[in-house]
């Protein structure tokens, strides 16, 4: 029962709720970059390109083989297609460069933000008005010509 109390007290946890609702909102925001690169970004580029699509930019990798295949015997039958699907990596490197923008960009705002909460809890509080300076101690000569005005005071 011991392992299932600590399971739930981790599980429960804040961080770990937190991170779960991490996950949750880059997954969303993983897709909207891709369909920002893919419909909206690419596109315009295939276009200056040339009309290139770049899902389709492809070196059938078969071909070649069957053609140093048959520099070499005449015989030889063509072999399956098989691709290699440069262009949808060159969408996933821009993909990938747009997303890392993005959370850079969101890190170095928390950043920012949590510097400024230092800040004003850093912030010295305003200084109490100081009490006032106690009187000074009166000096021998003062104390003594007090005495004479008291002894005068007496006389009369």
């Amino acid at each position: 029962m011991g392992f299932l109390k600590e399971f739930k007290a981790f599980a429960l946890k804040g961080n770990v709720m937190d991170m779960a609702v991490g996950v949750i909102i880059g997954g969303a925001f993983g897709k909207i970059v891709t369909s920002l690169v893919n419909d909206i970004l690419m596109p315009p580029i295939g276009m200056l390109m040339g009309n290139v699509d770049f899902k389709e930019l492809k070196v059938n990798l078969a071909s070649l083989k069957d053609a140093a295949v048959s520099a070499v015997s005449e015989g030889a039958t063509p072999s399956e297609p098989v691709y290699w699907n440069y262009g949808a990596f060159i969408q996933q490197i821009v993909d990938f460069t747009i997303l890392a923008l993005c959370v850079f960009l969101l890190v170095k705002l928390m950043n920012k933000l949590s510097d400024l909460k230092k800040k004003e809890e850093e912030a010295p509080a305003p200084a109490p008005e100081p009490a006032p300076a106690p009187e000074p101690e009166p000096s021998k000569e003062e104390l003594l010509l007090a005495e004479i005005r008291d002894l005068l005071k007496e006389k009369k």
